[in-house]
């Protein structure tokens, strides 16, 4: 089982480096997909929608209800470019101050440790109710593949772009008006779209193989606890 464990963990490590040998190249057009050969824009983000931002839900609010919801820190400890599971749970009083999602926002870190860090980015992409919490801005894009910004908005050129713009030291806060001078080089959406699932196939597999590899690790913490109070003996 070990052995098999050891497997898995390498199969995962292989498999994220691809990921992100992938991004680096489809999100800057060095690879172009079969099929595109358009010219990429430059565009900032302020002119590709419009800025809102969250508000409220305090820490002990986080487990009031069954509304889900999104808090700036989650985005740090929970989430990588698209939001897949709540860890937050509201209550319907608690979400009456707080600021509803719409599948397709991209959601910023609006303040952290780190000026390297700051506005780290996720999309929301469910038809579900939800909300973002205080702390949060929030892009409603149009006219854009939302998972591709998703994507696209968490890569070193434009992480280098949020950075300065951070303010502070201690904590660090960067503002909607900061997010929208931030700029950014798009494909036609028929291209980001593509782009965009090669990217979450290859998540979806990620996760596959992360979810197996857990399992794993509970069968032979379980085996070995069997054996070892000897509660199951060997023959």
């Amino acid at each position: 089982m070990d052995a098999l464990l050891g497997a898995l963990d390498r199969l995962i490590a292989k498999k994220r480096d691809l990921k992100q040998a992938a991004m680096q190249q489809l999100l800057t057009g060095q690879t172009r997909l079969p099929g595109f050969s358009g010219k990429w824009e430059t565009k900032r983000l302020a002119d590709i929608g419009r800025f809102i931002k969250g508000r409220g839900i305090k820490k002990e609010e986080a487990r009031s209800g069954e509304l889900p919801c999104v808090r700036y820190g989650e985005i740090y400890t929970h989430h990588n470019d698209v939001v897949r599971r709540f860890n937050s749970w509201i209550a319907r009083d608690v979400a009456a101050t707080a600021t509803r999602l719409h599948a397709g926002d991209v959601l910023f870190a609006g303040s952290g440790e780190t000026k390297e860090e700051i506005g780290k980015a996720v999309v929301f992409v469910d038809q579900v109710e939800a909300y973002a919490g205080g702390d949060i801005v929030i892009l409603r894009p149009t006219g854009c593949d939302p998972v591709f910004l998703g994507y696209l908005l968490n890569t070193t050129p434009v992480v280098a772009q949020k950075a300065s713009y951070g303010q502070g030291d201690a904590v660090v806060h960067i503002s909607a008006s900061s997010l929208g001078r931030v700029q950014v080089k798009l494909p036609e959406s028929a291209e980001q779209s593509a782009i965009a699932t090669i990217l979450t196939d290859m998540d979806t597999e990620l996760t596959a193989l992360e979810q197996r590899r857990d399992k794993t690790r509970l069968l032979k913490q379980g085996m070995m606890q069997e054996l070892l109070t000897g509660r199951t003996r060997l023959v």
